[in-house]
């Protein structure tokens, strides 16, 4: 069964719970009620070395405040909208304008990462479920909406949600760990290896909202489709690394077709982390703008010390009828799996 420890407080006096899960190869994934946020995540490399490969906080206090989503379970939409609204069968929905005119990650002091969660913790797994009312942070429909950590005794961390609205909605969950596979404490995240199998992505304007173009990425700087450190063009003088100042884009799986495919891979230290995903979509961010703070264990985190690796429908999809819709109706089903699996 999972362990369960006392975490913290919310500022209303309830309990903030950490719940840790393991699995019998000496891999662990540690997450909280508070906001279903992933908290730690330990994997051993090919020599044995045990460490937790992500960033985050020693308190759950801490997580009352994350301005850089560590861990962040991000809902009910991940990523930008473009002018904070969006429109539903002619009913137009305003969210927080929180990014320069733009909504990013729904609500940055009321999102569901920042709520606390229903836990049922089972021997490898602990399930999180929330009620999010009808127009909570500008959305329609009562949404019911859980999300699974399971590890499995192949190292895999998978991570399921599940959810039923009683209004056709948007829903584009995504989990925005920030991984460091040389250990969260160990500094740049450049030379980190990184292969994503994604032959197009979606270029930016201003704002980093995507054009509408779905852009080749052979022979331009987003070219990961063979392995390459994550540092190596970062600072080139591209239009694209200078609005978001580096990586920070939506790429466009290949062959998507709604099953769970192989999408990414990142090496560092001995440690191999592939991705698998069901969905469209994977926002790579190499962690540009994390403020300089401290995180676990006094560790000194700034930017790039951490990267994302976020799967999504494409941002702005809402908006962009070219795009995979992030729509569901009313009574419909919401289920996406997102894997990280990891071997030496």
């Amino acid at each position: 069964m999972a362990e369960v420890i006392q975490f913290g407080k919310t500022e209303l006096g309830k309990d903030i719970k950490l719940y840790t899960i393991r699995n019998s190869k000496g891999m662990e994934a540690a997450a909280t009620n508070l906001g279903a946020c992933l908290v730690n995540l330990l994997a051993a490399n090919d020599r044995g070395q045990v460490k937790d490969v992500i960033l985050g906080y020693e308190t759950g206090e801490e997580y009352l405040v994350n301005g850089c989503f560590f861990g962040a379970t991000v809902g009910r939409s991940a990523n930008r909208i473009a002018g904070a609204e969006f429109t539903i069968d002619g009913v137009k929905y305003s969210l927080a304008v929180n990014d320069n005119a733009n909504n990013l990650h729904s609500d940055f002091h009321r999102g569901m990462h920042k709520v606390l969660w229903n836990a049922e913790p089972g021997d490898n797994y602990v399930r999180f479920s929330y009620h999010s009312p009808d127009m909570e942070n500008g959305f329609p429909g009562n949404l019911d909406i859980s999300v699974t950590y399971t590890l499995t005794e192949d190292n895999a961390l998978e991570i399921c949600y599940e959810g039923v609205c009683d209004k056709k909605t948007l829903l584009n969950m995504t989990n925005h760990t920030y991984f460091n596979l040389s250990g969260h404490d160990s500094g740049s995240i450049e030379n980190t290896l990184l292969t994503i199998n994604a032959s197009n992505y979606t270029p930016v304007v201003a704002g980093a909202i995507p054009t509408g173009e779905i852009a080749p990425v052979a022979g331009t700087v987003m070219d990961f489709t063979k392995e390459k450190p994550i540092g190596r063009d970062i600072e080139e003088a591209d239009t694209q690394l200078l609005l978001v100042k580096g990586y920070d884009h939506n790429y466009v799986v290949d062959g998507y077709d709604g099953t769970s495919r192989h999408i990414a891979t990142a090496k560092a230290d001995g440690r191999i982390m592939e991705v698998f995903s069901d969905l469209p979509g994977v926002q790579f961010y190499a962690g540009n703008c994390i403020s300089p703070q401290d995180g676990k264990k006094k560790a000194k985190y700034r930017e790039r010390t951490g990267f994302c690796l976020e799967t999504q429908y494409f941002p702005n999809s809402i908006n962009d009828p070219a795009f995979e819709s992030p729509i569901v109706d009313a009574g419909q089903a919401y289920k996406t799996t997102t894997v990280y699996r990891f071997r030496t």
